[in-house]
């Protein structure tokens, strides 16, 4: 079991900056991947950027060059810099991790979330 909890998020003007920060239960290099998923308001969750074990990231196009994600292995956490915020950018911010038990089995975790809401 992974426990993910997220945290950062809150109100900002357009053009400003949140750090989002996931922090999870379990040392992250047993993780084989995390992300960062956005569900924006009557619509469906979306990948915005994960990171794999080997540190290797994945951007969706509207997110590029905004956006950083970032690993603190010691601390057991993935940040999410945002930066040159859009109010289009607003909606719940979820954390995900994705594990392979030793017998093979596919695990996906996820945060409880953190409200982002960008004013124009």
């Amino acid at each position: 079991q992974v426990q993910l909890e997220e945290s950062g998020g809150g109100l900002v003007q357009a053009g400003g900056s949140l750090r989002l920060s996931c922090a999870a239960s379990v040392s992250i290099f047993s993780i084989n991947r995390m992300g960062w998923f956005r569900q924006a308001p009557g619509k469906q969750r979306e990948l915005l950027v994960d990171i794999a074990s080997d540190g290797r990231t994945n951007y969706v196009d509207p997110v590029k060059g905004r956006f950083t994600i970032s690993r603190d292995n010691a601390k057991n956490t993935v940040s999410l810099q945002m930066n040159s915020l859009k109010p289009e950018d607003t909606g719940v911010y979820y954390c995900n991790a994705e594990t392979t038990s030793p017998g093979g089995r596919y695990h996906s975790y996820w945060g409880q979330g953190t409200q982002v809401t960008v004013s124009s």
